[in-house]
């Protein structure tokens, strides 16, 4: 069995698949709701068996039996960067990320988990150069995360950031795709190329800026705003389109930053962009949210389900159920998904 724990900061996800031949089979999947205290702000004793008891309780609602997982941390709480070296030899570029990684990541190396990847060799280019991707996360944060899974019963086997988690789940051979996971209070934003992650960055609006913006427009209450959003989303013909036309606004905000990195991606790594945009995260099904983004960035947008996946077994009755929350499960379907 391999379970991958996706803790957001609104919502906690968790999927379990079983391998299956050369697939997998999903055995569970649950999502629970909390307001409690952020795992990288966890400091008493108290507040961490609070959170584990979430956690408990989450795996026994879901029934999941596993008690080894795979967590995520969170975009915005890491630090990834595509990085360009002459064309060296793997060891030359290990030991060149090693001596060098201060120049990469803006805490002291001692205080962070440093690794890298090669992307890709561009041995025609002018120059000709490597593509490296160097992620660090401060050591203070992953020990954090393992404690409160430790303090839930809970086995952390490997950690890595929701991009890399969306980039198993999407990634696919000979093929440039961007994806855009909207949480509650960012949305990251990521690049692959032949199912690696080449870009990555988190954009400071989400879901929580959408609810304000129809708030304010409508004058309701933040629990009203919230049901409003999820019933019309960016449809003209529901509510006289007053809901639409607040969330235009943000959403105009975050296609602007969509286009950039596209642009930046084309830039720095001299690949050509994406075309096309998967969707993820709880704001990723508004009704109408696709095709605004498709008309916004005029190119292929569709909202992404993990479980479609041709390599994983769904039974109907389950299938059914998950449909219409599919998108909120993408980061744990890939990290689920890491076999090494």
């Amino acid at each position: 069995m391999s379970v991958g724990l996706d803790i957001g900061s609104k919502t906690i996800k968790v999927v379990e698949l079983a391998k299956v031949g050369q697939g997998f089979s999903l055995k569970a999947a649950g999502a629970v709701s909390f307001q409690g205290v952020q795992v990288d702000k966890l400091g008493e004793e108290k507040e961490i068996a609070q959170f584990a008891s979430t956690l408990k309780k989450l795996f026994a609602d879901a029934r999941i039996t596993s008690r080894r997982v795979v967590l995520s941390i969170p975009e915005s709480l890491a630090f990834t960067r595509t990085v360009k070296f002459p064309l060296l030899t793997n060891e030359e570029i290990e030991s060149a990320v090693k001596w060098e990684a201060e120049e990469y990541i803006p805490i002291p190396v001692r205080d962070a988990v440093v690794r890298h990847q090669i992307l890709e060799r561009q041995e025609t280019g002018n120059p000709p150069q490597v593509l490296v991707q160097v992620i660090a996360v401060p050591r203070l944060l992953i020990d954090k995360y393992v404690n409160v899974a430790s303090a839930a019963g809970l086995e952390v086997i490997a950690i890595e950031t929701e991009l890399l988690a969306l980039s198993r789940t999407w990634g696919a051979p000979d093929k440039t795709t961007m994806l855009a996971d909207f949480g509650a209070r960012s949305t990251n934003v990521g690049i692959i190329k032949n199912s690696q992650l080449f870009l990555s960055r988190s954009i400071p609006t989400a879901g929580e800026a959408f609810s304000r913006a129809v708030s304010m427009g409508l004058g309701v209450t933040p629990i009203q705003a919230e049901e409003y959003k999820a019933t019309y989303g960016l449809t003209e013909g529901q509510l006289e389109g007053k809901v639409g036309r607040a969330l235009k606004p943000v959403l105009s905000v975050i296609s602007d930053e969509l286009k950039k990195t596209m642009s930046y991606f084309q830039l720095e790594t001299r690949n050509e962009p994406p075309r096309s945009i998967i969707l993820s995260g709880g704001s990723a099904g508004l009704p109408g949210m696709a095709a605004e983004l498709t008309r916004l960035l005029n190119m292929e947008v569709q909202v992404g389900n993990p479980f479609t996946r041709p390599d994983i077994a769904i039974d109907p009755d389950s299938a059914k159920s998950l449909a219409n929350f599919a998108p909120i499960y993408a980061v744990s379907v890939g990290l689920a998904l890491r076999e090494d």
